[in-house]
């Protein structure tokens, strides 16, 4: 029984990068087409599309590590700083998933708004 599928669908995306597969299947829920849609913004998977219960989605060898982040602590419109400095190996290097009022979005976007959130995961 699958208890966290974010979880799940970052462990496939990295696994399948670090043995070269240029595609991989994941479980479809609406977190997941979202976190997909931000990753495909910021350049880290080429592409996904939606069949079923699935997601195909095509690599473009441009992920090192990826995860959720657990818990999912809340921050601050100024605590972006000290989120980076703990998941990410260096400054303007990857990205943090972050959930906030306006929706899904990567924490530079976050920053630009000014708004505080959710952290969902990491990617880079």
């Amino acid at each position: 029984m699958r208890h966290d599928l974010l979880a799940d669908c970052f462990s496939i995306i990295k696994n399948a990068e670090n043995v070269g597969k240029k595609e991989c299947l994941v479980s479809s829920t609406k977190l997941i087409e979202d976190v997909l849609k931000v990753m495909k913004e910021n350049g880290y998977i080429e592409n996904f599309k939606k069949s079923g219960q699935k997601i195909m989605v095509t690599l473009n060898k441009k992920i090192n590590n990826c995860n959720v982040i657990k818990p999912r602590f809340s921050f601050k419109k100024d605590e972006f700083e000290k989120w980076e400095k703990r998941y990410l190996p260096a400054k303007n290097f990857g990205i943090l998933i972050v959930t906030t009022s306006k929706g899904l979005m990567d924490h530079n976007k976050a920053k630009k708004e000014e708004i505080g959130g959710k952290l969902l995961g990491f990617v880079y």
